[in-house]
C-alpha cells in the first residue's frame, strides 16, 4: 500500500500518525513523507490541514479521511484495510 503523508516539522499530529503508520505489521505499507515547507504548492494546500494522508493507487492519489490522534493503532490499520478492499473491489 503507497501511502503519502503531508507534514510539517514541529507537527505533533504528524509524528504521531507517522509513528502508528510504523507500527502497522498486517499491511506493507510504503510511506511517502512530504514536507510541505520544501514546495509552496503543498504549503498553500495543506497548511493548515497536516497531517493529511492520501492512498497512491495507480496513478491516482485518493484522500484518506483524517484519524483521530486518539486512533489505536489496530483501528488504524482497519481502516486502511477498508481503503485498499474498496480499491481491490
Amino acid at each position: 500500500m503507497q501511502l503519502i503523508l503531508y507534514s510539517k516539522p514541529g507537527c505533533h499530529l504528524c509524528e504521531r500518525l507517522q509513528k502508528k503508520l510504523e507500527q502497522i505489521q498486517t499491511i506493507n505499507i510504503n510511506l511517502e513523507i512530504r514536507d510541505i515547507t520544501t514546495r509552496e504548492d503543498w504549503f498553500e494546500a495543506y497548511q493548515y490541514e497536516v497531517p493529511t494522508l492520501y492512498q497512491r493507487w495507480e496513478d491516482t492519489e485518493t484522500i484518506i479521511p483524517r484519524p483521530s490522534p486518539r486512533i489505536s493503532v489496530a483501528r488504524l490499520e482497519q481502516v486502511l484495510q477498508k481503503y485498499i478492499s474498496e480499491k481491490r473491489g
